[in-house]
């Protein structure tokens, strides 16, 4: 399924203060990397820094003398985040009034230092979510061109299909790794082949690197001879593995390392044996397929 974004989505959670606390100069450097590299997908939420990257990214957007045509800027909305920035808030929850909808995208807009956003997702789905009034949002802003498309993020197949009775879905950003393949089994990639709708991936190299257990011990000991095989890098391994299935996969990369972003837009060009991918699989089971 060819879409408007590029294959490998540059995740911009960690650029700010829940991270790596880049300034405005390092930003616009690595904006111009993943450009270099092919990547020109930019994935934002408002509560990403509680409710500060956005802003930092848009500052320094505005100094990089990019080309907004030739960039696209995901941004998402919905969660009420309990934080410095929002005091009223005393739980976390999620809103999605129209009116809510309509102000937070704006205010993303104004933050990022934009006329637009490509994509404009809902994070995650309320309980108390009503089609009716995500669609007289989301209506309004593409009306006034404030967003080109819309799509969802952790939604599962019945909650897409509620919204879908109001709004077409364009993408559904899920948690999607070797580590954490739900997707694959509870319907959630079928349905979006079914439905037309694109998956991104946050977090697609799951918890490989950032956990030592007996399941990554064995997914470490099959990368170390596929790598050889192969002849790439271990992160590249696990990224090629997500996109090889058929659903179309863009992974929504999370790091700051200009050799990281090097190495998964090469990701793309892998194509695993049948063999090794179920070999993957199985190891990150820690049983045989049935």
């Amino acid at each position: 399924m060819k879409t408007k974004f590029s294959k490998i989505i540059q995740g911009c959670m960690t650029w700010g203060a829940w991270g790596k606390q880049l300034d405005s100069n390092q930003m616009v450097d690595l904006m111009h990397h993943c450009l270099s590299q092919g990547i020109t997908t930019f994935d934002h939420a408002d509560i990403y820094g509680d409710y500060t990257t956005e802003g930092d990214f848009g500052t320094a957007f505005a100094k990089a003398n990019i080309d907004r045509s030739t960039i696209q800027l995901i941004s998402k909305c919905g969660i009420q985040y309990t934080g410095k920035s929002r005091p009223e808030n005393h739980v976390k929850h999620y809103e999605y009034t129209a009116k809510y909808i309509i102000w937070s995208a704006e205010r993303s807009l104004q933050l990022l230092q934009t006329e637009y956003l490509d994509l404009l997702l809902l994070h995650r789905p309320s309980p108390l979510m009503q089609a009716d009034e995500v669609q007289k949002a989301i209506e309004q802003l593409k009306a006034q061109g404030k967003i080109l498309d819309f799509g969802v993020s952790n939604f599962t197949p019945s909650q897409s299909d509620l919204i879908a009775t109001k709004l077409p879905i364009l993408v559904n950003q899920i948690e999607f790794s070797l580590t954490q393949h739900s997707a694959m089994h509870d319907g959630s990639l079928d349905h979006m082949q079914t439905n037309g709708i694109t998956p991104m991936s946050w977090s697609p190299l799951g918890s490989v690197f950032r956990e030592d257990t007996a399941q990554t011990q064995r997914i470490k000991a099959l990368l170390r001879t596929l790598t050889e095989k192969y002849n790439v890098t271990e992160d590249q391994l696990l990224l090629a593995w997500i996109m090889q299935h058929p659903a179309g996969v863009h992974p929504v990369i999370g790091t700051t390392s200009k050799d990281r972003i090097t190495n998964a837009v090469k990701a793309a060009s892998i194509t695993l044996e049948l063999q090794d991918w179920f070999a993957l699989l199985i190891e990150s089971q820690g049983h045989k397929v049935p």
